[in-house]
Parts: structure tokens; C-alpha cells; sequence
């Protein structure tokens, strides 16, 4: 059934507003754009002169029918008119100029879903992007999604957390590059042909995340044998309370990396670094969103709570066994918080039972924050290479590094003569390894986490009925 929304018109009328997904136009956009993506090289070029290549009048019909279908659906979008108009334009001009390298800068500059961020609200978004943790290359892909932006977040992100970038979105529907284990929607994934001065929107997908974890927790928990308090139990399997909690804690999370004492800019400026000082910065974004999160839960925000636990119950039981153990700085930020309860008994593995501690749980976790922002803060006075020590010298403090590690071994294993971004190469793919508690929950829990591929909010009520 087609599911009608209400909103205001003009002269107090108020149209139906038609779901994208509901209407005929969109598995026709759908299929026209799976249609040119196999066509597709890896900088999202055509090359006619390869092997299994399309006609050029097949690629040109194909692209055909994405305008046709955009243009169609576009008059159900009004807010994104100007976008629409310009995609159509790049789509052209991509196709009369011989399918070569594309370049949607335009249609990128006109697309501002944080210049409207109101709760419900639909964007179709047509884009020759990789797709972050899922489809590397730069193929054409389609994804309708819907704006999260609740009253409750907006007065928060007024008051107290800014971040006039950050979308929290859900998805409506997608192409293959979504089918994937990919929650983010980003500008920098998009092929352009020149960067632009600055990004204005972020969007991640809250509903992918919060389904996600839900799976992962729920099957740990049961693996592990943990007691969860009724209000934590509740959460997990409440989608819409999980989504709230993941669409607060990302935007906490997004702005921190800019707030701070800040010795480096890990992300905004290209600098070769030791995986570990990364993987440091993800959890100190991920442990102010908890810090922050007990504040507002003191303050009367029921969601501060469900944030706590969310963060906790993610960076415990899915991020360090999710992925190759090639660099996993989300890994090792997962094994370290866990390391670091483990040595202050919050949590306790014993007769293969896993308990929490859950009045010191807010406490201790705090404790490693301020860890961290201690390294930050002396760093500012630090050489690089010195604060790669100390960065280092915290995480090997709770977790063992590979013995045959050389960074271990100290300055005196190295060749300090060498430029710092040099000695990067010294360090090992894994330089700390799974715990053996770890590798046994990685073979518990890898079927689990594979089956997350490409879930949706939909796709666990699917499976709940």
C-alpha cells in the first residue's frame, strides 16, 4: 500500500505526499542504473573497447532512461528541484561527452540535505560514488532515503552539540553499492573533478546501524551469557529507540573530531600515521559521545542511556571481529576499551560467563576518555614521533602488542634517521593481535556479523515476523 504523508500546502491544502519507492518511476531508475553499472571501470569511466563492453547507444539509452525517471520523480521532491535540474545536466553531459571519467561536480554543489533538515523528509540521490566499507569503485548509484531530525535532536544540536553538517538519515531504497556493509552517505565519495573548498552535508544511516547492532548484540549476549538489565534489554530490541540512540551518538561523534585539544587533524588534512593514533582518535570521538550521553541522561534525555550501551555494547562486541586484521584501527579501538574495563572489573570473563559492572560502567569508561584526551593535550607540545610513542606506549599498556612487533622494541628498533611517515612502514598489519577471548567470540559471531550485509530497518522486521 502506498503510504500517504501529510504536509503543509499552499492556501492551508495539504497534499499527499507519495513515497519515491512507491512509485513506477523508481525500479525503472533502478534498473537503468544497475544496468550501466557492470559497464562500469573503476573510476566509473565506460572504456566501448573492452572486453563485455556495451554499445555506446546502449549506455546512452540506459543513461536515457535515469533522466526520464528522475525528471519524473523529481516533482515528489520540490526541496531538492535545483539538484535534480543539475543531475540531469551532468548526466548528459557525461553521456555526450563519451562516458569518460564523470565529473558530477555540479549536481554535488547544488545537493544541501542540511539546509532543510526537517524529520521525514525524502531525498532521491543519484550520484558515480564508491561507497564507503562497500563498493570501492566509483559506479553510479541510487539511493532514496529519509531525513532523521527529530525535535528533540534539533534543540540538542542548537544548544549544545552545533553541527550544521550532520544528517542522520534511513534508508527507502538502493542500488548494489548499498547492498553492502556501507551506513554512510558522504560527499568526498563522489567523482568530482575538482574537490570542492568545503563539504556541507555528512549523512550516515542510522537505521542500518541500529539494526546492525542490534543482531550483533542480541547474538553475543546470548553467547556470552551476559545479564542485561530490563531497560538495556528493552532498547536492543526496540529498532526505533536503537536508531535514536545511533543517530545522537553519531552526531556527537561527527563533531568531536574538530573539538578538542587537538595535536593533529587526523582526517581533514592527508598525513601518513601509525593505524593506532587512528584508530585513538575514532574511540575519543565514540567515549565523548558516552561522557556526553551520561550528562544528558542526568538532565532527564532517556536516550543519553540507550547512547551509553550502544557505544559499550558496539565497541565491545562488533568492532573488534568485524573486518581483516590489516590495519583495523575500529578493531583495535574495540579491543582496547574492552581491555581496559577488563583491568579495572567492570567486566569479568569467568565460567564463561561475561558479567558488567553496570553502576561502575559510566565511571570507568569516562576514565579512558580522559586517558586519551591527557595524550592529546601533552601531544600539542610533542614531535610527531614522540606522540606516536606515547600513543603507543596507552594502548600497549592494556593490550599486548605482536611480539615480533618493532615499534615495541622502542626507538632503538627503528631507524630514527628516517622521516616519521618512513618508520609507518615498520609497522606491522595487526600490531596487536585478537585476545584469545576475542578470536573465540570472532568464530562464534562471524556468521552473525557476515548476515548484517546490506540490512535495513526492514529487513529485521522481515525477519521478526
Amino acid at each position: 500500500m502506498t503510504e500517504i504523508l501529510v504536509q503543509t500546502g499552499v492556501e492551508g491544502k495539504v497534499p499527499p505526499v507519495v513515497k519515491v519507492v512507491d512509485h513506477s518511476a523508481w525500479p525503472v531508475l533502478k534498473d537503468a542504473v544497475e544496468q550501466i553499472r557492470p559497464w562500469q571501470a573503476k573510476d566509473g569511466s565506460i572504456d566501448f573497447g573492452a572486453e563485455g563492453a556495451p554499445d555506446r547507444s546502449d549506455a546512452e539509452l540506459a543513461v536515457r532512461r535515469v533522466v526520464a525517471a528522475v525528471e519524473e520523480l523529481s516533482p515528489l521532491l520540490p526541496h531538492d528541484a535545483a539538484y535534480h535540474q543539475a543531475l540531469v545536466k551532468d548526466l548528459r553531459r557525461w553521456a555526450d561527452e563519451g562516458f569518460a571519467v564523470p565529473d558530477f561536480l555540479d549536481s554535488l554543489l547544488a545537493f544541501q540535505p542540511a539546509a532543510h533538515r526537517e524529520d521525514g523528509l525524502q531525498h532521491l540521490v543519484v550520484f558515480p560514488m564508491y561507497t564507503q566499507n562497500g563498493n570501492p569503485d566509483r559506479n553510479l548509484e541510487a539511493v532514496v532515503l529519509r531525513m532523521v531530525w527529530p525535535d528533540w535532536l534539533a534543540e540538542l544540536e542548537r544548544t549544545r552539540y552545533d553541527n550544521p553538517l550532520f544528517c542522520g538519515i534511513t534508508f527507502e531504497g538502493f542500488t548494489a553499492g548499498y547492498d553492502t556493509n556501507s551506513a554512510v552517505l558522504f560527499p568526498e565519495t563522489i567523482a568530482v573533478r575538482e574537490a570542492p573548498e568545503r563539504f556541507s552535508w555528512g549523512g550516515i544511516f542510522c537505521d542500518r546501524e541500529a539494526a546492525r547492532f542490534r543482531r550483533v548484540t542480541e547474538a553475543a549476549v546470548d553467547i556470552l551469557g551476559l545479564e542485561l538489565p530490563d531497560d538495556i534489554r528493552e532498547m536492543v530490541s526496540d529498532q526505533g529507540r536503537c536508531q535514536q540512540a545511533f543517530v545522537l551518538w553519531d552526531m556527537v561523534h561527527d563533531r568531536t573530531h574538530s573539538h578538542g585539544d587537538l595535536p593533529f587533524d587526523p582526517f581533514m588534512i592527508k598525513q601518513r600515521q601509525p593505524f593506532w593514533m587512528y584508530g585513538l582518535e575514532e574511540l575519543r570521538c565514540d567515549l565523548t559521545a558516552f561522557r556526553e550521553a551520561v550528562k544528558l541522561e542526568a538532565d532527564g534525555f532517556s536516550q543519553g542511556r540507550d547512547v551509553q550501551y550502544a557505544v559499550l555494547f558496539d565497541r565491545m562486541f562488533r568492532f573488534p571481529v568485524t573486518g581483516e586484521r590489516v590495519r583495523n584501527y575500529d578493531g583495535l579501538g574495540g579491543q582496547l576499551l574492552f581491555a581496559y574495563l577488563h583491568k579495572h572489573d567492570v567486566v569479568r570473563w569467568t565460567d564463561n560467563r561475561l558479567s558488567i559492572d553496570w553502576q561502575r560502567a559510566p565511571q570507568v569508561t569516562n576514565g579512558l576518555c580522559a586517558e586519551i584526551e591527557q595524550l592529546y593535550r601533552d601531544g600539542i607540545d610533542r614531535p610527531k614521533l614522540v606522540h606516536w610513542f606515547a600513543g603507543y606506549e596507552l594502548v600497549s599498556t592494556y593490550l599486548a602488542p605482536h611480539p615480533g612487533s618493532r615499534w615495541a622494541k622502542g626507538p632503538d628498533a627503528l631507524d630514527l634517521t628516517q622521516p616519521p611517515r618512513r618508520l609507518v612502514d615498520d609497522v606491522l598489519p595487526d600490531e596487536f593481535p585478537l585476545s584469545m577471548f576475542y578470536e573465540a567470540l570472532s568464530k562464534k559471531l562471524k556468521h552473525v556479523i557476515a548476515s548484517t550485509r546490506g540490512i535495513t530497518a526492514e529487513s529485521t522486521q522481515r525477519v521478526a515476523a
